[in-house]
């Protein structure tokens, strides 16, 4: 790395904050312990934060791990890319809360009684099944990795906008990740997230009035970007193409379905202190829809500003970096940078939190103490991160992007075994597995046939209908599901309690 490349004054305000929740997550064990002497010694404390945050903490933790820094990065660099099309993550977080509103709390509910720390604990406790609590485990410790792995990505560009070079500083801003969430666990991120969630929105709000100011307005804005894509051609633009209004819908309600079947997303929503905290949030949480339409809008600025960048991803960065002073573009990287911190230690914990309870302790070790578990979870939980590292530094990027994708298909396949025992007591286990594994075969089939993209086009009559991936297969998995429970009956498993 050349000094004379390094951009100092925003170095030392993103040290200065990198510092700052640096300390605040080795201060975090102590942090709403309720005065125990034994916070870190069962796996409700250390991986649940004592199921004890209340409706703003809860806020800020799901928000701070459900809008990643690759999202900041991400979704700005789509919609400079593609346009309007780039823009399903705006219906897709509305359509997700009234969804957490009405199964969440049933789910908390089923976790709490039984004291249930994972999905597939929950599904384990419904079904009595030990290959389909193996089965939706395994897939969200799959899915979890590569999108640890895509914050290391969000965090790789904004430490190259700062005029850094080489994994040394990646590698050290991860090692202090993980020694602060072995400590503190759900505590810490869950601390950071308060700080990052402000500088989040204290960085879009001034981006959304400056940038337009020097640029001439939100008109000129438009208009660059239309101009842009005029000269691109193809199906991009600022409005949808009719061709692209069913994949956008599908994606957005596919995601919509996704979100809260990820580890990291249900372990925010486990620790909360009561079912009515998590009904306020999905009220309060469509705040972060409005910063996501926001953080969008900064791909069509990029235009306006007359920004070219060899990869979409540098967008972000490269608009602060032109059009900021130096100490504003240092805070907003080092917002986009705790913005990886938070989601990375929360999903850390959640595919910590499934190895142990859902592998380890059925298959290894069934009489393992509570403490037993804590020690397990802290382990794998360093594990996880540094699989993800090693997995960013030497595989290529858009291996980690493409099994991201991948990763949305499969843990949709999830959402039947999980929600569906919580309203109806039809389904068996063994025909919800049928259902996982052809959802899982076929959705990574059609992904691979289409060479890792999101969507899939059938032909009818001559017309093309395009469909997201994910939502095809979970077509099939509850087809199937169906199919199965009639020819194989539901079994023996408990009775639905209501």
């Amino acid at each position: 790395m050349e000094a004379s490349n390094i951009h100092w004054t925003a170095l030392w305000v993103f040290l200065f904050f990198f510092a700052l929740v640096t300390v605040m997550g080795f201060l975090a064990s102590k942090w709403m312990a309720g005065g125990s002497s034994n916070k870190g010694a069962h796996l409700d404390e250390w991986g649940l934060g004592g199921r004890n945050f209340g409706t703003w903490i809860t806020w800020f933790l799901v928000g701070g791990d459900f809008y990643t820094a690759y999202t900041v990065i991400a979704v700005p660099a789509l919609v400079y890319a593609v346009g309007a099309y780039g823009f399903f993550a705006l219906p897709y977080t509305i359509l997700v809360y009234p969804i957490v509103f009405v199964i969440m709390p049933k789910l908390w509910h089923a976790a709490h009684k039984a004291g249930h720390v994972t999905a597939a604990d929950v599904v384990w406790g419904r079904y009595q099944s030990r290959p389909l609590e193996f089965a939706i485990a395994l897939t969200g410790v799959i899915a979890t990795m590569p999108y640890i792995a895509l914050q290391l990505i969000g965090m790789e560009v904004v430490i190259k906008a700062l005029g850094l070079s080489g994994e040394l500083p990646l590698l050290a801003a991860f090692v202090i990740l993980a020694l602060y969430t072995y400590s503190a666990g759900l505590r810490a991120p869950a601390l950071i997230a308060f700080v990052k969630d402000i500088m989040i929105y204290i960085v879009v709000l001034v981006a959304v009035v400056v940038v337009p100011a020097k640029l001439g307005g939100y008109g000129a804005v438009f208009n660059s970007a239309r101009e842009a894509f005029a000269l691109k051609g193809g199906a991009t633009g600022l409005t949808l193409k009719p061709t692209q209004f069913l994949p956008f819908a599908s994606l957005a309600l596919g995601s919509a379905l996704a979100a809260f079947m990820y580890p990291h997303t249900l372990t925010g929503i486990f620790a909360a202190k009561d079912a009515n905290t998590i009904r306020k949030n999905a009220v309060f949480l469509p705040a972060y829809t409005v910063l996501l339409g926001l953080i969008a809008l900064l791909g069509y600025m990029a235009y306006a500003a007359g920004i070219k960048v060899q990869a979409n991803n540098d967008v972000v960065p490269a608009l602060f970096n032109g059009l900021f002073p130096s100490w504003f573009a240092g805070f907003a990287f080092a917002a986009i940078a705790i913005g990886a911190l938070v989601p990375a230690a929360v999903m850390s914990i959640g595919a910590s939190n499934l190895f142990t309870r859902n592998f380890w302790k059925p298959y290894v070790n069934p009489g393992i103490s509570h403490e037993g578990e804590a020690k397990v979870a802290k382990v794998v939980s360093l594990v996880v991160k540094f699989g993800a590292l090693v997995f960013i530094l030497f595989l290529p990027t858009k291996f980690a992007l493409d099994l991201q994708l991948l990763g949305g298909v499969w843990i949709l396949q999830t959402f039947p075994a999980l929600v569906f025992g919580l309203f109806v007591s039809w389904f068996g286990a063994r025909a919800l597995l049928c259902g996982w594994a052809v959802g899982i075969i076929g959705g990574s089939w059609l992904a691979f046939t289409d060479g890792i993209k999101p969507v899939h086009s059938f032909i009818v009559s001559g017309q093309t209908y395009t469909l997201y991936t994910g939502i095809i297969a979970l077509a099939l998995n509850v087809v199937v599901a169906v199919i199965a429970n009639l020819i194989l009956g539901k079994g023996s498993q408990p009775a639905l309690k209501r």
